[in-house]
This record gives C-alpha cells, structure tokens and sequence, in this order.
C-alpha cells in the first residue's frame, strides 16, 4: 500500500470542519452532526437500491445529479426521515436550507443525511435549532471530527473512522473518513451513512469514478443482517486544498488516490460489522481458486449472509456443512465435488472438506479456534485464479433484543 495509515477522521484533510452534538432528538445521547468544506468541494455519492428510499437520499440523488459543488452536510440520527411523506421532503428541505443560510451558500451546495427510526414524524424544529447552537462550534481538530463521528452514531458503540496520506504529483494528500451502521447492515451501492473527506485535486467525473471502482469490494461485500437501509448513502467531498495537479484522467496518480480511497472505504466497511448489532464475533469468507471475481463475490456473500452460518458462528460450532449449503442456494454455479473447506483463526487452522469429500476433524481444536473473536472461512474452488472476500458478524441472542426494542 502506498499510502500512509494516520489517526484521524473528516477534519484531517486541509479545509475541513466538523462538529457533532445534542439537538434533543434522541435523550442525552448526541444526534446531529456537521461537516463543512472551507472552499467548493466537487463531490461523488451513491445511495440505497431501496425502493423506498428516506426524503434525504431523494434529494441528494437530486442534487448530486445536478455536478454542482458541495459546501456542507448536515446529519441528524435517531430519526431517518423515511416514509414521512411531502411534510418529511419538506423538512428536508429545511434542514438543507438552515445550513446553506449559515455557510452562505445556495441550499443546492448542502447535502443532508438521517438515520434512525422509519416512518416517525421528523422533528424539523429540533434538527433546524440543533443546526444554528452547533455551527458556532464547527472545527478542524482531530477532536472536532471525533465528535461528528458520534453524532451519526445509532446503536454503533463507537466511532468509525479512518485517514490516510498519499503523495500526488509531489503534494501530500490526505483522505478522512466516518462511517456508522450496525444494524439494517446490507448495502446496495453504499453503506448506511458514510462521508469521505480529501484535499485532492480531483474532477467530478474521476472522483465518481474512483468511489464506483471501489464500493462493489468494500460496503457491498459486508452484511450484518441482510436488511438494505432506506437510507444507505456514502458521500466523498474533494475540495483541492493539497494543490497537488488536478487528476482529470487514468494515470499513476489516479490508481494511487483510488487504492487510498479503498483502504478507508474497506476500513469502514469492516468497522460496520464488527460493531454489528449483538456481534461477538467478526466473520470473513474468504473464496478463492474461483472462474471470476463476480462469482466468488457472490459466493462469498451468500456465506456470510446465512443466518445459520452466522448461528453457528455465535455458538462456536464447526458446521461446515451451513457454509457449502449457503453457497448452494447462492446462484453461482459449482462443482460441490471440488470444493475444500477450513476454518482459521489466531488458535489455528482446520481442514473440515476436501474436493467435497468430509475430514474426521478434532472437535476440541475447532472449538478453540472458533472462539476467537476473527474468524476467517477459507473456501477454494479449483476452477480458475479469481477471489473474492465478503464480511459479516455473527447472530446472537442480542441482536434480536435490540431490534425487538428498537423504538422503546
């Protein structure tokens, strides 16, 4: 990797502020963040496949289509003003104007995202307060962008970042970003709410580019449960400030800013479902000697959106026999005669399937390797030189607590 892992979030590129704090939405916990580019950001996103999708992603697909520059976001969580109808587009709206009238800037220069519960009335006159009492705070400290990674939080129980630096055309240039989610974690050409921040000098046509290459192999190949959100959105601002040579077309300064963008895109995306709800462990399906990436990326989806792999996971149980089954059902066509199976972790490896045929395994050593926290399936195909891998979590007792109380 060519570029260098930093601590940091959002404000770590040059000309970026961020804040997060309490609007009231939510009791005592915070629930609304701000971030803010100094100077014109162009700016790629994508958003939910979701059918039924929140009145924010509506009108960022709106915005976003339009190529204009973006100057600032606003967030709101514990609330996703999803099928809330012409009143919740309305406050939308609002919410996008109350933020363009503090920066200055015409209301199509402001994204907004929410997560939360669907289908409550959105509080509009909380999110417009909480809007004005944070803006004075906004700033470009390591602890101002901490504090607007909390601000989108839900159930997450904690902050999701990531920042790295890359040198482009003798510039060093920095790319931060935040992310939230743990729960409705199965995304569709974005994760649940996710902002990337960079200094880069980039077009818009190169920066969606970059974001489109990489999301397929990052937040679309995590699951936490299987459920794709109404508000799934991923937004990367560039606004230049590192005055490195504007990157217009495919080169070596392309390809070294796309891999920074994917390290912190993949690091998100782990982040989500290793937070997932109830989680106590963390699952990688690793598919590899596969005819195509597309088909080991299918493969190894279906593994871990299987709830009786993720079942067996939880209760540390050696079931091969759930991983091959998944991949059965996945609509990748297969060999089931070639296929090896093992499960891996910091205690070791086991071999539980070789070219389809059971291995007698030591039901003691699989046990201790399945309580380890990281689990990796190791699965190879024999047809071909492609891989792919997908990440997901297991499923506990109290991931149905938490959704079963979700609105109390």
């Amino acid at each position: 990797m060519n570029c260098k892992v930093i601590d940091g979030g959002v404000t770590s590129p040059k000309g970026y502020k961020a804040t997060g704090g309490f609007a009231g939405i939510k009791s005592g916990i915070k629930d609304m963040s701000l971030l803010v580019s100094d100077t014109d950001a162009n700016a790629a996103a994508a958003f939910t496949t979701n059918v039924v999708k929140a009145a924010s992603v509506l009108r960022n697909m709106e915005v976003i289509a339009k190529g204009g520059k973006i100057r600032g976001i606003a967030v709101n969580s514990g609330n996703a003003n999803a099928c809330t109808g012409l009143e919740g587009e309305a406050a939308n709206a609002k919410m996008a104007k109350t933020l363009a009238d503090k920066i200055g800037v015409s209301e199509d220069m402001v994204l907004t995202a929410s997560t939360g519960v669907i289908g409550a009335v959105f509080p509009i006159d909380k999110v417009e307060a909480g809007i004005e009492k944070l803006f004075p705070y906004l700033g470009s400290s390591r602890e101002d962008g901490h504090l607007a990674a909390e601000g989108i939080m839900t159930t997450d129980t904690y902050a999701k970042e990531a920042a790295v630096e890359v040198q482009l055309g003798g510039k060093t240039v920095t790319l931060g970003g935040m992310a939230k989610g743990s729960g409705m974690i199965c995304p569709n050409m974005a994760t649940m709410l996710g902002f990337v921040t960079t200094d880069c000098a980039i077009s818009r046509e190169m920066l969606d580019k970059a974001l489109k290459s990489t999301i397929d192999s990052t937040f679309n190949m995590v699951s936490v449960d299987g459920d794709t959100s109404t508000n799934d959105t991923i937004v990367v601002l560039a606004n230049g400030e590192a005055g490195n040579p504007e990157i217009t077309a495919e080169g070596p300064d392309y390809e070294a800013f796309r891999e920074a963008l994917y390290f912190i895109n993949e690091k998100l995306a782990k982040d989500l479902v290793r937070d997932g709800e109830g989680a106590t462990k963390f699952i990688e399906a690793n598919v590899t000697g596969v005819e195509s990436e597309e088909k080991g990326k299918i493969l190894a989806k279906a593994i871990i959106k299987s709830n009786l792999v993720k079942a067996a996971m939880f209760g540390c149980d050696a079931n091969w026999g759930r991983v091959l089954c998944a991949m059965g059902y996945s609509g990748a066509d297969f060999d089931p005669k070639g296929v090896d199976v093992s499960f891996r972790s910091e205690k070791g490896s086991i071999e539980l399937l070789k070219m389809g045929t059971p291995i007698i395994f030591d039901e003691d050593k699989a046990l201790e390797i399945l309580k380890e926290r990281d689990i990796i399936i190791d699965v190879t195909l024999h047809e071909g030189s492609a891989s792919a891998k997908a990440w997901g979590c297991d499923l506990s007792y109290e991931y149905v607590k938490i959704n079963g109380e979700y609105r109390s």
